[in-house]
């Protein structure tokens, strides 16, 4: 009779643990998270840190899994349509296509709009920034925090880049961004959109003699082994965003959403911390490994792209009033 009990006992302990176990594995939401680049780049350090907060916060009721280097699709406008599509449920990745889904976010594709990080940030935080974010929701996508690519700088394979001059003829790979394919052709260059995941063989084969990026995409994706000359132009400041798919928000409990909100600004503020980091070192880097710099006067750069202004204000309607509110606070 002991026996029997003894061993009834242990059977209603084991049937409790996997019944929990059931529950657990059962109730744990896993989602994926994209980005287009290394996993080197700061954009995936601050996946991992939004990661790391996520998991623990919840105890493990999120999962996050990673996918860097367009493993979940082409490119970013792709990982954008996969968000809409349920395909992908989180996306960190530049503002850059992001026009093409909502056009006020062509705000912050002018060029020379921002003079600073600082400036960029205080924008990016407050009411401007949090309002272009909330119209996404309208295209099932929620913005989550604001990131940071970084300024972009102009590189190529072919001469030294010192004035807008020295630009014309060149045939260079930009994002599929209407405003920055006509600054570069506001300078007599040709510029060709590309996804990223085929910029590197691109520039091997010599379909395009040069392409504009941030410096840690530059040196993590060893772009060096394949363009010469750098030149500092720092003509676009190039916002990212760490978003997810707005259907799966909205069916998270209030407590998990509330995390995912805390997850975003935290890991925002390291990312951003980690890039400027990065940026600081890799110059030195790259010059260490051949590259060729050059600091021009961006004013004569400035001056060569004011066209652009005059030919995609109107797109902004009456938001084009934003515009002149950023300019100002110069």
């Amino acid at each position: 009779m002991v026996m029997k009990k003894r061993f009834w006992g242990i059977a209603l302990v084991l049937a409790i643990v996997l019944i929990a176990g059931g529950v657990s594995a059962e109730a744990a939401l896993q989602l994926k998270l994209g980005h287009s680049v290394s996993d080197q780049h700061p954009y995936h350090l601050g996946a991992q840190r939004f990661k790391e907060i996520v998991e623990k916060e919840t105890n493990g009721e999120i999962e996050i899994a990673l996918f860097p280097n367009n493993q979940l699709g082409t490119g970013e406008r792709d990982l954008l349509e996969g968000l809409q599509l349920g395909t992908v449920d989180l996306y960190v990745g530049s503002t850059g296509p992001m026009g093409g889904f909502e056009k006020k976010f062509m705000l912050f594709d002018f060029p020379f709009l921002f003079k600073s990080k600082e400036q960029a940030y205080s924008v990016l935080d407050g009411e401007i920034g949090q309002y272009v974010m909330g119209l996404l929701d309208k295209i099932g996508i929620k913005g989550l925090a604001w990131y940071e690519n970084g300024f972009r700088h102009f590189r190529n394979s072919r001469r030294p880049v010192n004035t807008p001059e020295d630009v014309k003829g060149l045939k260079l790979r930009t994002m599929e961004n209407k405003i920055h394919m006509a600054l570069w052709r506001a300078m007599g260059a040709d510029p060709t959109p590309m996804a990223w995941g085929e910029v590197f063989t691109a520039l091997q084969q010599g379909t395009v003699d040069g392409q504009e990026n941030p410096i840690p995409i530059i040196y993590v994706q060893k772009i060096n082994e394949v363009q010469k000359h750098l030149a500092i132009t720092g003509h676009v400041f190039s916002p990212s965003m760490i978003a997810i798919a707005k259907a799966k928000f909205d069916a998270m409990p209030k407590d998990h959403q509330a995390i995912i909100m805390k997850a975003s600004r935290e890991s925002a503020l390291y990312q951003r911390e980690q890039i400027t980091r990065m940026e600081n070192e890799q110059v030195e880097k790259l010059k260490e490994l051949g590259m060729l710099v050059t600091t021009p006067d961006v004013a004569a750069f400035r001056e060569a792209t004011k066209s652009v202004y005059d030919e995609f204000r109107g797109e902004l309607g009456e938001d084009a009033k934003l515009l002149d509110q950023i300019l100002s606070e110069k």
